[in-house]
C-alpha cells in the first residue's frame, strides 16, 4: 500500500503564492509519476500537473504553465504556485501513477487552496 499526505494549503490573496508538498510511504518503489490534480466546488477534478519520477519530465494543464512549478527533492513532490488566481480555488489531491499502469491508484486526503480576489 501506498500512503499520500498532502500539506501547504491556505487562504491568500490574489497575486501571491503558495507551495504544496506531498509525502509518499509505503510501497513507492514501483512509482512511475507523481501528479497533482485539484477539484473546485461543483466542477470534475482535474489535472494540474505531473512529473515523471524516473526521468523529471514535466506537464502541465494549460491553465496554470507558466505560473505552477511541480518538483521533487528527498522523495517529496511539491506543488510551487506563483501568480495565483481566484479559479485556482480548490482542493489539490496528490496521486502516484505505478509503473504499468494508465491510472493514478493513489491518492491523498488533498489540501484546500483558497484565493481570495
Amino acid at each position: 500500500q501506498v500512503q499520500l499526505v498532502e500539506s501547504g494549503g491556505g487562504l491568500v490573496q490574489a497575486g501571491d503564492s503558495l507551495r504544496l508538498s506531498c509525502a509518499a510511504s509505503g510501497r513507492t518503489f514501483s512509482r512511475y509519476a507523481m501528479g497533482w490534480f485539484r477539484q473546485a466546488p461543483g466542477k470534475e477534478r482535474e489535472f494540474v500537473a505531473n512529473l515523471i519520477w524516473l526521468g523529471g519530465g514535466t506537464n502541465y494543464a494549460d491553465s496554470v504553465k507558466g505560473r505552477f512549478t511541480i518538483s521533487r527533492e528527498n522523495g517529496k513532490t511539491y506543488l510551487q504556485m506563483n501568480s495565483l488566481k481566484a479559479e485556482d480555488t480548490a482542493v489539490y489531491y496528490c496521486a502516484m501513477r505505478d509503473r504499468g499502469r494508465n491510472e493514478y491508484d493513489y491518492w491523498g486526503q488533498g489540501t484546500q487552496v483558497t484565493v481570495s480576489s
